[in-house]
């Protein structure tokens, strides 16, 4: 059997006690260690699974190696992933190449930043399409998440802007160079859709125990000190009253 378990965001007592229960049971474990990060570490993991972790990078997952699936034939396997096992799309093929070689699979669900945004008072369901934003040396031509902002404005909703990552290097986008990069896209398309008085949210950290939320003018976020990732960077659409009360709140970075 290959189980397929969300961690949550936080630390190590994030777990479900299902998938504690099944991570103990398993002869393999593995961690994606590429599409986010937990605020523990894999020792922390470990003393309480009472059990060996074995990390699994973006190329082992995402780029057609069978051994996972191979193992899984003969042996309980659990892949762990962080958040929720599917809030990242890339995790779908595990599940699908495992299907389609015959191997039992099984989904433990967690917490995601997608409904950890949550707590910025913005309601879940004005979120439009959710975009990332890649660090600009690697897409030099970058448009895509100025794109998406466009049209989720053009019928109010709210946009949720997902941040780089690559924890082998330990390099991790912040708000504040997120915003950079939306302000270098704008002086391309110049379709003043970006601007100094911008109304942002900036996050870091939820669904931890010390989560962030600083909401503002693009120009007076950029220069907040967000701390430790990761991080993440909403831009509201049309806002109920309710929503603008909740976000006077965060005005002081809370």
């Amino acid at each position: 059997m290959l189980y397929i378990i969300g961690l949550g965001l936080g630390n190590e007592k994030d777990i479900t006690i299902k998938g504690l229960e099944t991570i103990r049971n398993c002869e393999l474990i593995y961690l994606e260690n590429y599409t986010s990060l937990l605020q523990c570490s894999v020792e922390d993991l470990e003393k309480l699974y009472h059990q060996k972790i074995i990390l699994a990078d973006r190329e082992r997952t995402e780029q057609g190696d069978e051994a996972i699936i191979e193992e899984a034939r003969t042996k309980n396997v659990a892949f762990l992933v962080i958040g929720d096992p599917f809030s990242a799309t890339t995790h779908v093929d595990l599940l699908k190449l495992a299907k389609e070689k015959g191997v039992l699979t099984k989904i433990i669900p967690n917490a995601s930043i997608l409904t950890a945004i949550g707590l910025t008072g913005l309601q879940l369901y004005k979120f439009g399409r959710t975009t990332s934003i890649p660090f600009i040396e690697d897409n030099p031509h970058l448009e895509t998440p100025y794109n998406v902002l466009e049209e989720n404005q053009k019928s109010g909703l709210h946009t949720l802007f997902l941040l780089d990552l690559k924890p082998a290097e330990e390099k991790f986008m912040t708000v504040n160079g997120a915003l950079e990069i939306l302000e270098g896209i704008e002086e391309k398309k110049k379709k003043d859709l970006i601007h100094k008085k911008t109304l942002v949210i900036g996050c870091a950290r939820l669904g931890s125990e010390n989560p962030l939320i600083k909401a503002g003018p693009l120009g007076v976020v950029k220069e907040f000190d967000f701390g430790r990732p990761p991080h993440c960077l909403i831009i509201p659409g049309k806002l109920h009253f309710v929503e603008e009360e909740m976000l006077k709140i965060y005005e002081g970075g809370e």
